[in-house]
């Protein structure tokens, strides 16, 4: 089995939600207040914010990117580097919190695909480009990613979506990825789905996808999608949840160096009550960091919504490490506290020597993935063997006999969800 030139130095990050005003702070931009919610995150101990501008604010029509929104991006990310934060960009935005955020030329009397349009094509080629250039040159500018969750405009249950094939989903990743290399050749320009893409059958954007183009693989945990509810608070299964995401990707990776970031993680509530949230977030990183290759993890969120704003759902306004008066939460120094510990730390945990057969069928469209959902026979498969103290791999049913790739994940034992005991 080969053995890592190096140990990977986690990173320890978080997704900027300000404390005023939330996303729409934007359209009041405060850089003294900006400064503020960065020092306390940096007080924590962090070493990166992950930051979304408002696609309609930046570019409200398709061939006007406001210069003075890209320059409030760019003194965002330096305010960041003074106080010892890298900043990673999100372009399209999109989707957040449950809100849509589209530009008005792509909606309505402008309707177009948002992924197949050769006009709204041209015009997200230029706006991820334009960010990622005005940002090239600031050293600690990570990389964009295309946007949070795009895949949701594409499938149910958005109730008004694009629909497109899964080629035209790889053909619009790879397009868009391109464009923000052009703008900042070399730094790690990545997409990220919500786990429809691992979960949901037929959804056009697929794991296959997300395992293999960009930078890296990000993946976003959330135990409200049924794992919560069916495996309650303390189960297995959820304080898992994370660290299944992350080994699921491996199934897919062709290359098992390939990094994954735990991009999105959070403790939303009920699901986790107040008084477990702490314990949560200490269990989530532990079981995220037995496992190989993570680049990093950033929570959700910085800051909780303030009261004041109206029509969130209800477990959106608690979900930050910090109080929107900037006070740090029980979740905040639990995650602090694993930041601390994991700093000067290599990270190298051994490799999983046993692993679950993946069967979706085609391993391109993966067109049985919900296998993988919680509740179907792979998810709690993984469960029951995490439950039993293993520490399960995934390796897809095309790979499992194939002795080369096995040794070369450090793969001894396959088995099949039917071969593990109830």
């Amino acid at each position: 089995m080969p053995v890592p030139d190096e140990p990977r130095r986690i990173r320890f990050g978080v997704n900027y939600t300000p404390s005023r005003g939330w996303f729409h702070h934007w359209l009041d931009f405060d850089p003294d207040a900006v400064r503020a919610d960065l020092d306390a995150l940096a007080a924590l101990g962090l070493d990166h914010v992950r930051v979304f501008p408002l696609w309609p604010l930046f570019q409200p029509n398709r061939t006007l990117i406001r210069p003075r929104a890209v320059e409030q991006l760019v003194q965002l990310a330096d305010a960041a580097a003074e106080r010892g934060l890298d900043v990673a960009v999100d372009g399209l935005q999109g989707h957040l919190s449950s809100f849509d955020f589209l530009p008005a030329w792509t909606r309505t009397w402008h309707r177009r695909n948002l992924f197949t349009d050769p006009e709204v094509l041209a015009g997200q080629e230029e706006y991820l480009r334009t960010l990622a250039a005005a940002l090239a040159d600031r050293p600690g500018f990570l990389g964009m990613t295309l946007g949070n969750e795009i895949n949701q405009f594409a499938d149910r249950p958005h109730p008004d979506p694009d629909r497109i094939t899964g080629a035209q989903a790889a053909a619009w990743l790879e397009r868009m990825l391109a464009a923000c290399e052009r703008g900042a050749p070399g730094r790690a320009h990545l997409h990220a789905a919500y786990d429809a893409a691992w979960y949901l059958d037929g959804h056009p954007f697929t794991p296959a996808h997300a395992a293999r183009l960009g930078a890296m693989t990000a993946v976003h945990s959330w135990v409200f999608n049924g794992t919560a509810q069916r495996h309650g608070p303390a189960g297995v299964a959820t304080e898992q949840h994370a660290a299944y995401l992350i080994e699921l990707s491996k199934a897919w990776a062709r290359d098992p160096r390939r990094p994954v970031w735990l991009q999105e993680v959070g403790a939303p509530a009920p699901h986790i009550p107040e008084d477990r949230a702490a314990r949560f977030t200490t269990t989530t990183v532990a079981n995220s960091l037995d496992c190989q290759e993570v680049w990093g993890i950033t929570w959700w969120c910085a800051y909780d919504v303030s009261r004041s704003l109206a029509d969130f759902p209800e477990l959106e306004y608690g979900l930050g490490l910090l109080t929107e008066d900037r006070a740090v939460k029980p979740v905040g120094r639990a995650f602090a506290e694993q930041a601390a510990h994991w700093r000067d730390r290599p990270h190298r945990p051994p490799a999983r020597t046993t692993a679950l057969v993946v069967d979706v069928g085609d391993a391109e469209e993966a067109p049985h993935r919900s296998v993988c959902a919680p509740g179907g026979p792979v998810f709690e498969a993984w469960a029951r063997l995490a439950a039993q103290g293993a520490r399960p791999a995934l390796v897809l049913a095309q790979l499992a006999t194939d002795t080369a790739y096995l040794t070369s994940r450090g793969i001894t034992e396959v088995c099949t969800p039917d071969e593990v005991g109830q």
